[in-house]
């Protein structure tokens, strides 16, 4: 049984909730964090049935817990962490799935704009990788095998011109792979990074959803689950061998077919 923790758990059609999900099934603990004051803010909006529906939904019983916490406050990733130690013990996985999804052009960026993006998708994810592997470190008895799993997008594949401040930070995330990896190695922690490739989550307009989809060998866009299966493989037992990857789950995307 592993001891997770899975950030940006705050919609049902999210990657997130399908993480913690294909977790509690599996018999695992899972500590969640969200933060849906920031889905209110964006085009597909908070999940109408709130932070307590979306853990409702999860089910997980005593196998559950859970937090709000705004990761573009410096101290949110420890606080997390400490939560997820304080209610579970020791925590073995680390799943940080939490983005901002900026959309800018390059005559629409703003300072202000790009350092709350990086803070969110950067600095929060260097911080929550710090915090857990510190309590791993001290943990006595040792967990089990550690794992952490990180979250990309496509932006090493084409471009993404009209997101640029989210292009630039998953590109780091993408980049910070091997350095993490080679960091954790020597504690028997793994590292790895996955881009699911178009997922739908709810946020694409129609438009954009058929031709996307159109794109793809099955006719249809990937799906949180699939995500999450991808996670599921890369936790492992025969997993133990795989770490400083980005893992490129696309379905055969064809972003070059017009």
């Amino acid at each position: 049984m592993r001891t997770a923790l899975v950030t940006g758990v705050s919609r049902t059609n999210g990657i997130g909730f399908a993480v913690a999900r294909r977790l509690l099934d599996e018999g695992h603990r899972v500590f969640a964090q969200s933060w849906s004051p920031y889905d209110a803010t964006e085009p597909w909006g908070a999940d109408p049935r709130g932070i307590d529906g979306v853990l409702s939904e999860l089910g997980g019983g005593d196998a559950l817990a859970h937090l709000e916490a705004d990761f573009a406050d410096p101290a949110a990733p420890e606080r997390v962490v400490r939560a997820a130690v304080s209610r579970f013990g020791p925590v073995d996985t680390l799943i940080a799935n939490h983005a901002r999804s900026s959309v800018a052009t390059l005559p629409e960026l703003t300072a202000e704009e790009l350092d709350l993006t990086w803070a969110v998708n950067v600095r929060a994810t260097l911080l929550l990788v710090r915090a857990f592997a510190r309590q791993y470190r001290e943990a006595s008895p040792r967990p089990q095998p550690g794992r952490v799993v990180l979250f990309t997008s496509g932006q090493h594949l084409a471009p993404m011109a009209s997101e640029i401040p989210y292009a630039a930070t998953k590109g780091a995330l993408h980049q910070l792979t091997w350095t993490l990896s080679d960091a954790l190695a020597d504690d028997g922690i793994t590292v790895n990074t996955v881009n699911p490739g178009p997922t739908d989550t709810g946020w694409a307009s129609g438009d954009l959803t058929v031709t996307v989809a159109g794109r793809l060998p099955r006719g249809r866009w990937n799906s949180p689950s699939e995500a999450a299966a991808v996670v599921a493989l890369l936790l492992g037992d025969d997993a133990v061998t795989i770490t400083a990857n980005v893992i490129d789950a696309e379905g055969g995307f064809r972003r070059w077919q017009p």
